[in-house]
């Protein structure tokens, strides 16, 4: 079969154009596309637990699923009860966060103006006024926070319905992927697709592996450290961390300005302290370890795929644009003419690099995954 061969202008102009019409159908189907990726990407985390059912435990397909799916729904009813509980004694909590940051906040203004003659009182009041008018109603953070969760309550439907049938109909979607190519290309479109199921898999419970290594570091930095709220912030920062460099920063934004508030100025330092080593820890070791390095995304389109998902989606773009990103990069990998993408997306390779080990006891050795 002899195929067309185009000029490279008109190749990337066809590029192009596909990008921007996939944009905005990504943009136009927001409503239905959000909470479909986020149910397959939760259908791979549960998998494996409906394939033990069915397997092991003689479940039915129907029965394995409805399962999955009320496991599913206890867990996010769990993170719902506690976000509330907490965000509600945050906002009761409020006033006394404003009073006490004013004067934390004051005593600094006046050792600033005692060492360096600095006359800040105007900025003070301009950031005084700011604050009174960002604190001083509790009603309206729980409005907002009500708000979030009454637009979402359709997004909450929409996923439930997808992860159902994502789940119990994988094996049509799997032989319908196969089927649609030619006969000769069977075999390595099922080995191909086998692959990127695991690999992705793999990747979603590392990824879930991650966020629960991260929220409970935090939490044991900020209990030490005596910082109020210490298990709320944490788990904020472990879902934060799912994006890149910037869900550290904003996390730890908030946790200082927590800190900032209840205790004393020099928290914030051993806070600022805490969270780089947290994130040295996350980068070096949980990382590699747990989530593995095929599927890392280099800081250059994690942070365009962070832009782009935000402009997209909002913010379920930016938590979903990471894995997003790092499927489409395992897909590119095992196509022969997408390689060059996937290496694009992914880090600088080294083929001399040996993979890391760590001796943790005479039987038990962490090795750096794929």
């Amino acid at each position: 079969m002899n195929f067309l061969r185009l000029p490279f202008l008109v190749k990337f102009t066809l590029i192009v154009i596909s990008l921007i019409g996939v944009g905005y159908l990504l943009a136009l189907g927001q409503t239905i596309l959000a909470p479909f990726f986020f149910a397959f990407l939760m259908a791979m985390l549960f998998l494996p637990a409906a394939t033990f059912m069915e397997r092991k435990l003689r479940f039915p397909r129907s029965v394995s699923t409805m399962t999955s799916v009320f496991i599913m729904l206890a867990i996010l009813s769990g993170l719902i009860y506690f976000f509330t509980t907490q965000l509600s004694d945050f906002s009761k909590d409020l006033p006394h966060l404003r009073e006490q940051f004013t004067t934390v906040f004051n005593s600094l203004q006046h050792w600033v103006s005692r060492t360096f003659n600095v006359k800040v009182d105007e900025q003070v009041d301009y950031i005084n006024q700011g604050l009174n008018k960002l604190l001083s109603s509790s009603g309206a953070i729980l409005g907002f926070t009500f708000g979030i969760f009454s637009t979402g309550f359709g997004f909450i439907i929409f996923f439930t319905l997808f992860f159902i049938f994502i789940l119990n109909y994988r094996r049509v979607l799997n032989n319908f992927i196969v089927t649609v190519f030619s006969e000769r290309h069977k075999a390595s479109v099922q080995e191909a697709v086998n692959e990127i199921r695991v690999m992705t898999k793999k990747y979603i419970f590392g990824l879930f592996l991650q966020v629960i290594i991260v929220s409970s570091l935090t939490s044991i930095l900020l209990t030490v450290l005596g910082v109020k709220y210490a298990i709320l912030l944490a788990v904020l920062t472990g879902l934060l961390n799912v994006i890149p460099y910037l869900g550290i920063f904003i996390s730890l934004l908030i946790s200082c300005f927590i800190a900032f508030s209840t205790s004393t100025p020099s928290t914030c330092i051993y806070v600022i302290i805490g969270y780089i080593g947290v994130h040295a820890v996350d980068g070096n070791i949980v990382l590699p370890f747990v989530v593995g390095s095929k599927v890392k995304i280099n800081a250059l389109f994690s942070f365009i795929g962070i832009l782009l998902g935000e402009h997209l989606w909002g913010i379920a773009g930016m938590f979903l644009c990471i894995p997003a990103i790092a499927i489409i990069k395992i897909i590119c990998e095992k196509v022969d003419d997408l390689k060059p993408w996937g290496r694009l997306l992914g880090e600088e390779q080294k083929p001399n690099k040996k993979k890391k080990t760590y001796k943790i006891s005479k039987n038990i050795t962490l090795k750096e995954m794929d």
